[in-house]
């Protein structure tokens, strides 16, 4: 069996793993792309993270090589943050149901 390491993020067949996470955790995925998504799902949240972690890692270099970004930027994108905190909120207050829309994998992305 090809091990994980031999492959780009993006290449290579699927192989199966197990993950621990809480069961409400799972039964918001669940709800919202229906047990048949929940793959894709999961993998398209990985892959953000990924992202995430990355530029994480430029935005530390940039710092350390230009400095922190003024306080005006900084809460600017506080600001940013806020609003999108708003907005998940307001979506787990409402979660979907299983069944109410089909899920898109390319939306996860």
């Amino acid at each position: 069996m090809d091990t994980p390491a031999e492959y780009a993020p993006d290449e290579g067949p699927a192989q199966k793993v197990s993950v621990s996470m809480p069961a409400g955790r799972i039964a918001a995925v669940k709800a919202r792309v229906g047990a048949r998504g929940f793959s894709a799902y999961i993998s398209a949240a990985v892959e953000r993270q990924i992202q995430r972690d990355l530029l994480e890692e430029l935005l530390q270099a940039k710092e350390s090589e230009i400095g922190p970004p003024s306080p005006e930027i900084q809460e600017w994108a506080a600001e940013i943050f806020r609003e999108a905190e708003g907005l998940a909120a307001q979506e787990r207050a409402e979660p979907a149901r299983e069944g109410d829309a089909e899920w898109d994998a390319r939306k996860a992305g």
